[in-house]
């Protein structure tokens, strides 16, 4: 039985860097009008190789393909949060599932994410709350980011919080006391697509970049392209990095890997200190926490202090705030803020299975 004041929710969070279902089992507690939260348990299960091929390749398959790859998707899920719940001995009151983003383009009024809830409350026996970003995008908002409500009241003492992952996002409160958030750059997304062309999942500290030089001409093409001039509210997708990104640097496919990659990382440090310099104190979370020479690129050019939690929510802050959008489904609380995507007002999203 779910506590009016308390409860238990695990998060499942599949980012568009497709390196692991991230799993957060979480407490929430309200009092006196403010959340407090403990992350009880967590783990980033790693894809099978076939799932993650599947995944890497879902947008391209048709539709009875892709209705498959979700059946394989959410038996994945949910049998891997069945495992997480046996060796914690912890079982949520509720299931907040992000699914795995397939399609997202807001501007054509759509996103699509996969990850069925009916299957994985079946399978598990709990309650799921599932797709969080459709109910945005029908009121004419971008679906995304969805992370600021739990910037705003579980981690409202930063002036700001820099997620890097797939793509690097911020959230902040303007001068009016509104939350605003939006995307800023891709980071993991790219920097593990030239990983895995080396037959690495990722590049540990950011060795490889390091290791390479500046190519100044891919350098200030990255840097003119249009999404960063855009105001907010906005965000990015696997798409604008395909039809964006990839173009410009299909016309340095000659140069080295190492030399690529160390001149996207000085394009996102360059591109993020300037979104930094309002701030004072900002929180930064996501897996590109051990990008070492990113990291150094943003210390080396920002004046703001930067501050880096302990590596259990650098590594799962995305789940535990997903989990947290579940508590507020589930209590009929806005979990999406209009004044972050854009939509015509705030609004309580996500759809609601039953076991």
């Amino acid at each position: 039985m779910i506590n009016s004041q308390r409860y238990i929710a695990a998060g499942l969070m599949s980012g568009t860097s497709v390196d692991g279902l991230d799993i957060a089992i979480c407490s929430f507690e309200l009092h006196n009008n403010k959340w407090s939260f403990e992350i009880l348990f967590a783990e980033s299960v790693a894809y099978p190789k076939d799932l993650l091929q599947k995944l890497l390749s879902v947008s391209e398959c048709s539709a009875t393909a892709m209705i498959i790859i979700e059946k394989i998707f959410s038996e994945f899920s949910a049998a891997s949060l069945n495992n997480s719940i046996k060796k914690s001995k912890i079982k949520p009151d509720i299931i907040a599932s992000h699914g795995h983003t397939v399609f997202h383009k807001p501007e054509e009024n759509y996103t699509y994410q996969i990850g069925n809830g009916e299957i994985i409350a079946k399978l598990t026996g709990i309650p799921v709350v599932c797709d969080f970003r459709r109910g945005d995008v029908a009121l004419g908002g971008q679906g995304a980011p969805l992370v600021p409500i739990g910037d705003k009241l579980l981690f409202g003492s930063y002036q700001a919080c820099l997620n890097l992952g797939g793509f690097s996002n911020i959230s902040y409160q303007d001068e009016f006391d509104k939350r605003i958030a939006y995307d800023i750059s891709p980071v993991n997304i790219v920097f593990n697509k030239f990983a895995r062309q080396l037959n690495l999942e990722f590049d540990n500290d950011g060795e490889i970049a390091k290791s390479g030089v500046l190519i100044p001409q891919l350098f200030q093409k990255l840097n003119r392209l249009n999404y960063y001039q855009k105001g907010h509210p906005k965000s990015l997708s696997v798409e604008w990095v395909t039809q964006n990104i990839n173009p410009i640097l299909e016309q340095f496919k000659n140069e080295k890997i190492a030399d690529i990659m160390h001149t996207f990382s000085r394009h996102i440090g360059y591109i993020l200190v300037n979104e930094l310099k309002p701030h004072e104190n900002v929180l930064i979370t996501g897996g590109g926490i051990y990008n070492t020479f990113l990291i150094n690129n943003i210390k080396e050019f920002s004046s703001c202090k930067i501050e880096i939690p302990n590596s259990i929510i650098v590594d799962f802050k995305e789940a535990l705030i997903f989990a947290f959008l579940g508590v507020l489904r589930i209590r009929s609380e806005i979990n999406v803020l209009s004044s972050v995507t854009g939509a015509k007002r705030d609004s309580c999203c996500g759809i609601i299975c039953n076991p």
